[in-house]
């Protein structure tokens, strides 16, 4: 009895990066549809923006700034930047569950580039910060929020903000390849995200801190990019927290990008 073989296309040695770039693409539109056959995927960045938008301008915005107008002038940049951090969040727990579930498994017997299934990823979370950014955009211009400054330095804001979660997603990704469960990375991502933002300027002003945290707070990525942003959105200083916030994002690029892959190797 003589058993047939079925051909497989081997995959190929060397794969260009426009080609890879191609793979990218479609796992990214792959993960588009993802989120559109299943909309509560969305349910953190449209109604996470709106909870604390609320809760922080009408608890604590006349105690601190003395009303709620001025200090909804002052946080909304500030939950912009915290907003599109803790949308990084769902991309490292969403590859940990394809590699739990096997998807990874069938990824890695297709021709196409290694990185494909990571980049891919990464670009379809950027349509949950467009959505993040939206709703929060939306809801604080209803709360009686207005843009100071020109349609075009708006746009380099927004563009801004997507590019920061886009760098800092990489980070999510390390973690999701290195952790045994999507559990388990939701949570470590959580317990490193939340410090981050709060220990901030998003919702105060860091002379009313300790030295020791007003110090890092001055320093920090989510700071820096949040005082770009009213720079932009309401008037004010740009250049400096702006460089500040760019090196900040290359650095997160150029650490976790490599740490993503090389655990992302280690795992499939």
């Amino acid at each position: 009895m003589t058993t047939l073989a079925l051909d497989r296309p081997a995959p190929p040695r060397h794969i260009s990066p426009a080609k890879g770039f191609q793979h990218a693409l479609s796992l990214a539109w792959r993960g588009i549809l993802k989120i559109r056959k299943n909309p509560e995927q969305l349910a953190d960045v449209t109604l996470m923006p709106i909870i604390f938008l609320v809760m922080f301008v009408y608890l604590f915005g006349g105690a601190l700034s003395g009303s709620t107008d001025a200090y909804l002038q002052m946080v909304v940049p500030g939950i912009i930047v915290m907003n599109i951090l803790q949308a990084c969040l769902t991309v490292g727990t969403n590859l940990n569950t394809d590699i739990t579930k096997g998807v990874f498994d069938r990824f890695r017997s297709m021709p196409i580039a290694r990185s494909a299934p990571l980049i891919g990823a990464v670009l379809a979370d950027v349509v949950r910060y467009v959505v993040c950014l939206t709703v929060l955009m939306v809801v604080a211009t209803i709360m009686g929020y207005r843009i100071a400054t020109s349609p075009g330095e708006f746009v380099v804001a927004i563009l801004l903000a997507l590019a920061f979660g886009l760098c800092f997603c990489w980070g999510s990704v390390f973690v999701g390849m290195l952790m045994k469960s999507p559990g388990s990375a939701q949570a470590l991502m959580f317990v490193f995200i939340m410090p981050l933002t709060f220990g901030s300027n998003v919702f105060v002003q860091t002379s009313t801190m300790p030295g020791w945290l007003r110090a890092w707070a001055d320093i920090s990525p989510v700071s820096l990019m949040a005082d770009a942003l009213r720079g932009l959105m309401n008037g004010g200083a740009v250049a400096g927290p702006l460089a500040g916030a760019l090196a900040w994002m290359a650095g997160a690029v150029v650490v976790f990008f490599p740490l993503a892959t090389w655990a992302y190797r280690r795992r499939v």
